[in-house]
Protein backbone atom coordinates (compact mmCIF):
# COMPACT_ATOMS: atom_id res chain seq x y z
CA UNK A 1 0.00 0.00 0.00
CA UNK A 2 1.12 3.65 -0.61
CA UNK A 3 1.71 6.14 1.67
CA UNK A 4 -1.19 7.80 2.93
CA UNK A 5 -3.64 5.32 0.77
CA UNK A 6 -6.58 4.98 2.64
CA UNK A 7 -9.11 1.84 1.38
CA UNK A 8 -12.06 1.68 2.26
CA UNK A 9 -13.45 -1.46 3.89
CA UNK A 10 -17.25 -0.84 4.43
CA UNK A 11 -16.63 1.31 8.26
CA UNK A 12 -13.12 0.63 8.50
CA UNK A 13 -10.65 2.93 7.33
CA UNK A 14 -7.48 1.14 6.98
CA UNK A 15 -3.89 3.47 7.08
CA UNK A 16 -0.66 1.83 6.62
CA UNK A 17 1.23 3.90 8.40
CA UNK A 18 4.94 1.73 8.09
CA UNK A 19 6.24 3.86 5.35
CA UNK A 20 5.29 7.40 6.59
CA UNK A 21 8.04 9.15 8.66
CA UNK A 22 7.61 8.75 12.45
CA UNK A 23 6.42 12.96 13.02
CA UNK A 24 4.07 12.15 10.25
CA UNK A 25 2.06 9.14 11.87
CA UNK A 26 -0.17 10.80 14.92
CA UNK A 27 -1.16 13.59 12.95
CA UNK A 28 -2.41 11.37 10.32
CA UNK A 29 -3.91 8.66 12.64
CA UNK A 30 -5.91 12.09 14.30
CA UNK A 31 -6.96 13.46 10.54
CA UNK A 32 -8.71 10.65 10.08
CA UNK A 33 -9.67 9.69 13.36
CA UNK A 34 -12.02 12.94 13.82
CA UNK A 35 -13.63 12.26 10.68
CA UNK A 36 -15.09 8.85 12.03
CA UNK A 37 -18.61 8.68 12.94
CA UNK A 38 -19.48 6.61 16.07
CA UNK A 39 -19.59 2.65 15.13
CA UNK A 40 -16.28 3.20 12.51
CA UNK A 41 -12.87 1.93 12.77
CA UNK A 42 -9.48 2.90 12.10
CA UNK A 43 -7.16 -0.14 11.16
CA UNK A 44 -3.71 0.77 11.69
CA UNK A 45 -0.40 -1.22 10.57
CA UNK A 46 2.45 -0.41 11.91
CA UNK A 47 6.02 -1.09 12.16
CA UNK A 48 6.26 -1.06 16.21
CA UNK A 49 3.97 -1.80 18.87
CA UNK A 50 1.93 1.77 19.28
CA UNK A 51 1.93 2.20 22.74
CA UNK A 52 2.61 5.75 22.94
CA UNK A 53 -0.68 6.21 20.77
CA UNK A 54 -2.74 3.79 23.06
CA UNK A 55 -1.77 6.07 25.84
CA UNK A 56 -2.64 9.28 23.92
CA UNK A 57 -5.83 7.64 23.11
CA UNK A 58 -5.96 7.05 26.64
CA UNK A 59 -5.49 10.89 27.66
CA UNK A 60 -7.69 12.84 25.18
CA UNK A 61 -10.60 10.14 23.98
CA UNK A 62 -11.22 7.57 27.20
CA UNK A 63 -14.30 5.70 27.37
CA UNK A 64 -14.84 7.04 23.43
CA UNK A 65 -13.00 4.04 21.69
CA UNK A 66 -12.19 0.46 21.57
CA UNK A 67 -8.50 -1.21 21.03
CA UNK A 68 -8.14 -4.28 19.60
CA UNK A 69 -4.70 -5.93 18.42
CA UNK A 70 -5.33 -8.19 15.12
CA UNK A 71 -1.37 -8.44 14.84
CA UNK A 72 1.29 -8.11 17.57
CA UNK A 73 4.56 -8.20 15.45
CA UNK A 74 7.16 -9.84 15.69
CA UNK A 75 7.34 -7.52 12.96
CA UNK A 76 3.92 -5.91 12.06
CA UNK A 77 1.86 -4.46 14.58
CA UNK A 78 -1.93 -4.08 13.03
CA UNK A 79 -4.77 -2.78 15.43
CA UNK A 80 -8.30 -2.03 15.18
CA UNK A 81 -9.27 1.75 17.07
CA UNK A 82 -13.33 1.87 16.93
CA UNK A 83 -15.21 5.13 17.81
CA UNK A 84 -17.90 4.68 20.07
Amino acid sequence: MKEGVIDMEGKIQTLDLRPMPPFERHEKIFKIWDSLQPGETLRIINDHNPKPLRYQFEAEYKERYEWEYEQEGPKDWIVKIRRI
